[in-house]
């Protein structure tokens, strides 16, 4: 028989656990409004909550209201300071250093980043423009910051210490290198020769590391991922063994595969050093030096290892990688030649390649959607890398990656 009592019963627990479930994930999950859809947005790309004002101006944007969409309530959020002291520096700072530490202090590479960003410049001149963004010392807020040095980092320590607002264009601000540190012009090459990718990577080894952390910083392969021994081995140089631990087979089947590629284009760096002033193995007080058509003394370390190695004459460069499996791996531009000389050729190339622009993308898309791309974001993911090809706008990712998220 019919036990209307039952039903009832059954009834009340249903509604008892759908009560609980939405108490436990939050009703924003279930069905994600305008304002919570704003709120998200908000803490994902400025990484602070927002005041009720932005919140209803982002919540009305995200709703329509007046043509807006929630693209204009990304841009919103992007108008907070700590997107800039925050969110940017938190995503270029592992750049700077061997230990990938995002707490390390603001400096001359992390700022350029955050400049560029800022401003909408294009982002793929990031590897090769002679431009480097300082403290303007004529701000009120950077009081007390000394000037510039190339021998220290204090000028942006003490801008950080200031919590000045870097989203300001008063505050931090565009200049040259060549007028700034003193560099040749054609030696610079935007982040690759600010004093902290310097200290990081040119000092003492062989100037392999400078390649080796841009590819991975930039392009999001290391090494070992773009191995191929197929390449020539022609341009690998002199302090590479040929029979490792005596054995010439581990040389072919190992040593081959990143050298062949790597050291023909590391070659861009010959001309640069890090002078590490103190000797205290940090180089705190060191500065990056910069000699034209002289390669640096350290580019024949170990020359005896193979004499019949290659031997550095100059910083002209040459991407063997245009050809075999990392011409689809990388994607190439092909309206660029694939050599030159010096850094800020071999930064363009590396800067206009399909995993520059899917690496920049993967990063910002990690930030504000708190996860890794997956498969059903593959159609979404290739539009914002697609449009982030159209003009290296870092900003449009943002939106685009946090639109694309808000109801995550």
């Amino acid at each position: 028989m019919h036990n209307p009592n039952v039903n009832a019963k059954l009834a009340f627990r249903l509604l008892l656990n759908s009560t609980i479930l939405s108490l436990l994930i939050g009703p924003q999950l279930l069905q994600a409004g305008p304002l919570e859809q704003a709120k998200r947005i908000h803490d994902r790309i400025a990484g602070v909550p927002a005041s009720d004002a932005t919140l209803t101006a982002m919540a009305d944007d995200i709703s329509g209201v007046g043509g807006r969409s929630a693209m204009d309530a990304a841009y919103r959020a992007m108008a907070h300071p700590a997107f800039y002291s925050v969110t940017l520096k938190n995503l270029a700072t592992p750049w700077t250093n061997t230990d990938f530490d995002p707490f390390a202090p603001l400096n001359d590479y992390t700022a350029t980043v955050i400049g560029m960003v800022r401003d909408d410049r294009d982002f793929s001149e990031i590897l090769s423009a002679d431009t480097i963004y300082v403290g303007n010392l004529n701000h009120p807020s950077l009081a007390g910051v000394p000037a510039y040095s190339n021998t220290s980092n204090a000028h942006y320590e003490t801008i950080e210490l200031n919590n000045a607002d870097l989203s300001d264009p008063n505050v931090l601000v565009a200049d040259t290198q060549s007028n700034v540190i003193g560099i040749d012009p054609q030696g610079a090459a935007g982040v690759m020769t600010t004093r902290a990718a310097a200290k990081a990577f040119f000092i003492d080894g062989t100037n392999r590391a400078m390649f080796r952390f841009t590819l991975l910083n930039h392009l999001c392969n290391d090494l070992e991922q773009v191995k191929d021994t197929s390449r020539p081995s022609d341009r690998i140089r002199q302090d590479v063994s040929r029979s490792p631990g005596g054995d010439s087979r581990l040389f072919l089947n190992s040593c081959v595969g990143c050298h062949a590629g790597m050291d023909p284009m590391a070659q861009a760096f010959a001309y640069y050093d890090f002078v590490n002033a103190d000797n205290d193995n940090e180089g705190n007080d060191g500065f990056i030096q910069y000699t034209a058509g002289q390669v640096d003394p350290k580019y024949f370390n170990n020359d005896t290892t193979f004499p019949y190695g290659f031997r550095t004459p100059d910083d002209a460069w040459v991407n063997y990688w245009r050809e075999g499996p990392n011409a689809e791996v990388l994607g190439w531009d092909t309206s660029l030649p694939g050599e030159g000389a010096g850094a800020a050729s071999l930064g363009l190339e590396l800067a206009r390649s399909e995993a520059f622009a899917q690496c920049q993308v993967k990063k910002v898309f990690r930030q504000v959607c708190l996860r890794e791309p997956g498969e059903n974001d593959r159609s979404t993911f290739e539009t914002i890398v697609n449009g982030f090809k159209s003009g290296y706008q870092l900003k449009q990712v943002y939106a685009e990656s946090a639109v694309y998220c808000m109801g995550d």
